[in-house]
């Protein structure tokens, strides 16, 4: 690690969790963010700060006007540019060091999987359920942890699946595949901060997962009313029948 390295993660390096061998894991790993909306933004600037040496941004959309309000790794200079190369714009402006690949489509199927069985985490930051089972899928056949975030109106949610550890559940064991839902951030909206909230949270329950400190959210799912400031938790645990994992 080099000295000017030394500097820019120092306040993590003193945490003795990390020292400079979990900063080095940081560094080393490689970590795909899928949406580069309103949780993919703050969760991608802070794994860029942190030290991630390799961040793959995955998003088909372009910036609009009405993602201003919430998703922070764009601006009204990046209007119509591609979510992707914005958000790698804005990290590398926060820490040229690290390595940023771009994927301005959408991945499905073999290309999916191989996407994620080259990465050490995957963060869902994803609004519709068709692409969450299929991360979903690809993480549990590939056994790559995934942490899922999820934010509407007032509420959000987190929390982390590790295929093929222990007794894990996955996303499908907590959610039916029935098709889509009405429930987006399109029709129903969202509160600014909200995403922010909840995307640094996934952020940090990467670093943890790669450094291999604390105790991750797997088997647990973390629910946040804004409106009341409470945080409610649920117990997951896996299906033996689920189609996905069981």
């Amino acid at each position: 690690m080099q000295d000017n390295q030394l500097l820019r993660y120092s306040r993590q390096i003193m945490l003795p969790q990390v020292d400079i061998e979990g900063q080095q894991k940081l560094l080393d790993s490689r970590v795909l963010i899928i949406g580069l909306g309103g949780l993919g933004s703050p969760a991608a600037m802070y794994l860029a700060a942190a030290g991630i040496g390799q961040l793959i941004l995955n998003d088909f959309d372009q910036v609009d006007l009405s993602n201003l309000q919430r998703q922070i790794a764009h601006d009204t200079d990046n209007l119509g540019l591609s979510k992707v190369e914005s958000a790698k714009h804005t990290l590398l402006r926060m820490n040229p060091e690290i390595q940023i690949e771009t994927i301005g489509h959408q991945l499905v199927d073999k290309e999916l999987e191989q996407e994620i069985a080259a990465s050490d985490v995957v963060l869902d930051c994803t609004d519709n359920f068709a692409t969450r089972f299929a991360v979903n899928r690809a993480c549990v056949k590939t056994k790559t942890p995934l942490v899922s975030g999820a934010v509407i109106r007032f509420e959000g949610q987190i929390t982390v699946f590790t295929p093929g550890y222990d007794d894990s559940p996955c996303y499908n064991c907590l959610y039916p595949d029935q098709g889509e839902l009405e429930e987006t951030c399109v029709r129903n909206g969202v509160i600014a901060p909200l995403p922010g909230i909840i995307g640094s949270m996934q952020a940090l329950e990467a670093i943890k997962l790669i450094v291999g400190i604390g105790q991750s959210l797997r088997g647990r799912l973390l629910l946040f009313d804004a409106l009341t400031m409470e945080w409610n938790r649920m117990s997951l645990r896996k299906n033996p029948a689920c189609p996905t994992c069981g």
